[in-house]
């Protein structure tokens, strides 16, 4: 029988060269993710190697290995789709043990951009830390076992939740990823401002401490430790990543064996689900008003709870509009105006709300037949929309205001936020009619091939248009703090943002109404493309 390693590492090369053949796209994105990836693993190799003779560049390497390891530990949930050639559930038909699928898959993993990237950081962590003939040998050891211990944690947690991330539901997961991604760039540059002051990265210590001792930065840690003569110190840190390693490849064939013997979720006979839906469905009956108005709020709101799409902008608007204010507030740097950007982020949701529907809006057309019907379906939207992003831009106003301190311009503020709410609304109900795009279901894009210039139209635009319908209202607050005795009319600002933005939200609906109706088959069109 042919050895089962080879063959399967044959498989992935073989199924690369056949995805690179598709198209000329997916060759020209495969060429410049993978120049991108040698150019950028090379830049840090070459900048850790430098950091070699500096101090503290133990507490660089340790952390830097850490996080390495948890982007191979979360990459799988985020992008359940990156890697379609090693999903074990293809073979599950094939007379195949375990274990000898476990070592053929660990080895077909070392095959990609991923895997190349990270022996390029790898490397020069540990060439920055190796000194002396034992350390260099440590460094020799500890080279491959990290990054064997990454790939096998990405492998054991896609193993894991294969079933999930392959399903619908699973798709959900991805939600995460903008809300990391969100939180993680502010953190990291809070991290980086913190480390510019006196003791610069003498502060990681305590940090590099304990992460010395988790694998696979322990792997790195027995470089340093064996390079200043603590080999007994060195070899437990070794051993723990040995350990680790084991630990994994023991978890992930135990999961093959489970997801290769064990009924699939699909084929067993599901619960009924009726009951709880009927009481979701009377809750939000009793909650929303009634006719066409509640019917089109309670859409809105299911779909931005079912549909991951929606969802993913929803959780990543959230996260954004609080951090950057609250962030920006923390360090001293900010400003109670910056809250208005969490109605800037809410406000966009408005934006194409019948490409959220994809092609199940020809349902919602075939109910439009006149500007009222248009203009109730539009307006359904908004106070569904309403009903998160006014309590959301309250929180966060108050929020920054009491980091800062400074109550005396909440009124002005919040005034200010609640007109931009409306200028976002009214702008996002006309572009939606007259820039429609769609959304592809599967996959991470957000528009389809061919619609970027109706999405950058749409967006930038409505943007623009929306600082320009909020003009009035900056000029009164501009007025009113340069003014002598302006302040203490700052209060008149919050109502007056409060009308101004109810009166654009109203004119802004009713003029889009029309257009609506008068362009639905190009809407039907355009969202149901991809």
């Amino acid at each position: 029988m042919t050895a089962l390693t080879p063959t399967l590492v044959r498989l992935k090369l073989s199924l690369l060269r056949g995805g690179l053949r598709q198209s000329a796209g997916r060759r020209a994105a495969f060429v410049c993710s993978a120049i991108a990836a040698l150019l950028i693993g090379l830049l840090q190799m070459t900048g850790l190697i430098a950091l070699g003779g500096f101090a503290h560049v133990e507490n660089v390497v340790v952390i830097g290995a850490a996080v390495l390891a948890l982007g191979w530990t979360v990459m799988p949930l985020f992008f359940p789709s990156g890697d379609e050639t090693l999903d074990p559930t293809r073979l599950v038909m094939l007379p195949l043990r375990p274990r000898p699928l476990v070592r053929a898959l660990l080895a077909a993993s070392l095959v990609g951009i991923g895997p190349l990237y990270t022996l390029l950081v790898l490397t020069g962590c540990a060439v920055a830390l190796a000194h002396g003939p034992a350390g260099w040998v440590a460094a020799a050891v500890a080279l491959p076992l990290a990054l064997l211990v990454c790939v096998a944690l990405a492998r054991t947690v896609a193993a894991a939740n294969v079933r999930l991330l392959t399903s619908r539901r699973g798709r959900d997961l991805a939600v995460l990823s903008g809300l990391v991604i969100a939180i993680g760039a502010q953190v990291l540059n809070f991290g980086l401002q913190r480390l510019g002051s006196s003791t610069g990265l003498g502060q990681l210590q305590p940090v590099a401490d304990v992460l010395s001792w988790v694998p696979p930065a322990s792997a790195l840690a027995a470089v340093h430790t064996a390079s200043t003569g603590s080999y007994g110190l060195a070899l437990a840190q070794l051993a723990v990543s040995v350990l680790a390693l084991a630990l994994l490849i023991v978890a992930w064939a135990r999961s093959l064996t489970r997801l290769m013997t064990a009924p699939d979720g699909s084929t067993l006979q599901g619960a009924d689900t009726n009951a709880p839906d009927h009481a979701s469905a009377s809750l939000l009956g009793r909650v929303l008003p009634g006719g066409r108005t509640g019917a089109v709020m309670e859409r809105t709101l299911r779909y931005i709870w079912r549909d991951p799409k929606t969802k993913a902008a929803w959780v990543t608007s959230l996260a954004i509009g609080l951090i950057v204010p609250v962030f920006n507030a923390v360090q001293g740097t900010g400003s109670v105006y910056f809250a208005c950007f969490a109605s800037g982020m809410l406000g966009m949701q408005m934006y194409n709300q019948f490409g959220q529907d994809a092609s199940a809006f020809w349902m919602v057309a075939m109910t439009i037949s006149s500007p009222r019907d248009a203009y109730a379906e539009l307006r359904g939207r908004a106070l569904a929309l309403l009903l998160i992003t006014l309590p959301y831009a309250l929180l966060v106003t108050v929020v920054t205001t009491a980091l800062l301190g400074d109550w005396d311009r909440l009124p002005e503020v919040l005034g200010l936020s609640l007109a931009l709410l409306g200028a976002m609304l009214a702008t996002g109900a006309w572009t939606s009619a007259r820039f429609p795009y769609s959304i592809p279901q599967e996959g991470h894009r957000n528009v389809a091939p061919g619609q970027a210039g109706l999405a950058f139209a749409a967006i930038f635009g409505g943007m623009v248009s929306a600082a320009l319908l909020c003009a009035p209202v900056i000029a009164a607050v501009i007025w009113l703090n340069v003014a002598e005795g302006g302040s203490r009319w700052a209060w008149v600002l919050l109502p007056l943002g409060a009308v101004y933005g109810v009166g654009l939200t109203v004119a802004g609906l009713r003029l889009a109404a029309p257009r609506t109706v008068g362009r639905l088959p190009e809407i039907l069109v355009a969202v149901s493309r991809g």
